[in-house]
């Protein structure tokens, strides 16, 4: 959130100076606006030279100031009011700032929808629409009850999901620098001892000398290579064929694959739960959890079935010619169909396929740790070998002797 440098005038005619936070310029304008000034100069404040950042509002953000705001409104307290607290007490800057100015919207007289709607990155759509709906129905706080369920649910998935991604690229990366630490610290104090043998090395031994006096010497044509390639992936992967084949391995992975099935399973019967129990209509429900979905080819066919629930065709007949959803998920979506409570329906397939997601990623990451252990003890084992082989081989040459 970045702040700005103001010089204004009021109504009256009388100059004001101050500091404003704001997403960006035009918001920072139009909060001095509402505020009945006049601006005159507006520049954005640096930090030694580097502009303020804001800070990302993710689902256990909005998971607690929903919690907040339900219990506050229950108290008899007035949604400005309620917004004007809750501002002040929450820690996260960009989710301050958003509530001020949504504060500001409402007392001007605008929907609290409309409000959040002025930061569509801070508040998501699913918010947005709920929020909607429960004015119009007058039930806004069971709304946000049921959004605080919503988030609470979605950030306890997202941080079992990328706990579980995260480990083993967390032992990775140490794998990587033990061995970058043996190759330039350790190899080169052998390598002279090596030298000063001045015999022929066994062809393991010699390439790791080499190896080692290449990292030393140009490590950073390596550094260079890594990062270029880093960089062509994140480029190929925003080009149709690269999401398109991103969007394919994420299914198709050994071990992480069905995670990400089953996460995505568990995401869409609780977003669309939430969504219909709020009184959004099945159509506009289908396309909002489509949009949620990281992967493409996930996405793309959740947009073609709400356009083939728009044409009359039930949406347990799309979810089951995907083929990407287990076949559990169709059928418990036909039964809610037959008997006319889809929601219900898909709150108890949300329970159980985040179960099934919890029981996943436990079942993941006992799988890893044996297999990263062996992998680490692989390496540096053959590392060992290759540097105690010529001296072994010495030592062989001397008892014969």
């Amino acid at each position: 959130m970045a702040q700005y440098n103001y010089r204004a005038m009021d109504k009256s005619g009388k100059s004001k100076k101050g500091t404003i936070e704001a997403v960006n310029e035009d918001k920072a304008k139009e909060r001095l606006r509402t505020e009945g000034l006049i601006i005159q100069d507006l520049k954005e404040q640096s930090s030694g030279g580097i502009k303020l950042g804001s800070k990302k509002v993710k689902d256990r953000d909005l998971a607690v100031f929903c919690k907040q705001f339900v219990s506050i409104l229950n108290a008899g307290v007035t949604i400005i009011t309620a917004l004007e607290m809750l501002s002040e007490q929450l820690d996260n800057r960009t989710l301050k700032v958003a509530l001020q100015e949504a504060q500001s919207h409402v007392q001007k007289g605008g929907t609290l929808a409309d409000a959040f709607k002025l930061n569509p990155k801070v508040f998501p759509p699913i918010m947005i629409n709920m929020v909607s709906a429960g004015e119009m129905s007058g039930n806004l706080e069971v709304c946000f009850e049921r959004l605080t369920t919503h988030f609470e649910n979605a950030n306890k998935l997202k941080s079992k999901v990328k706990g579980a991604m995260t480990y083993p690229i967390v032992i990775l990366c140490v794998v990587i620098a033990v061995v970058i630490l043996l190759l330039v610290k350790v190899i080169p104090q052998f390598a002279e001892m090596f030298e000063d043998m001045g015999s022929d090395l066994p062809k393991p031994t010699q390439m790791l000398v080499d190896l080692s006096e290449f990292l030393q010497h140009k490590g950073w044509l390596v550094a260079l290579v890594v990062v270029g390639i880093v960089v062509l992936l994140k480029y190929f992967g925003k080009t149709e064929g690269g999401s398109l084949l991103y969007a394919k391995i994420g299914l198709k992975m050994p071990l992480f694959g069905n995670l990400t099935v089953k996460s995505a399973a568990a995401t869409f019967s609780r977003t669309l739960s939430t969504l219909m129990a709020s009184g959004i209509p099945l159509i506009d429900a289908i396309e909002q959890v489509a949009k949620m979905m990281n992967n493409r080819i996930i996405r793309e066919g959740l947009l073609d079935a709400r356009n083939q629930v728009a044409k009359g065709v039930p949406l347990s007949k799309p979810l089951r010619d995907m083929d990407i959803f287990p076949t559990m998920l169709p059928q418990m979506t036909k039964i809610g169909e037959e008997t006319g409570n889809i929601e219900d329906m898909m709150d108890k397939v949300a329970e159980y396929y985040e179960m099934e997601v919890n029981a996943a990623t436990d079942a993941l990451t006992a799988m890893m740790e044996p297999m990263i252990i062996v992998l680490m003890a692989v390496v540096v084992g053959s590392i060992v070998i290759a540097i105690y082989s010529p001296m072994l081989s010495m030592y062989d040459a001397v008892d014969n002797y």
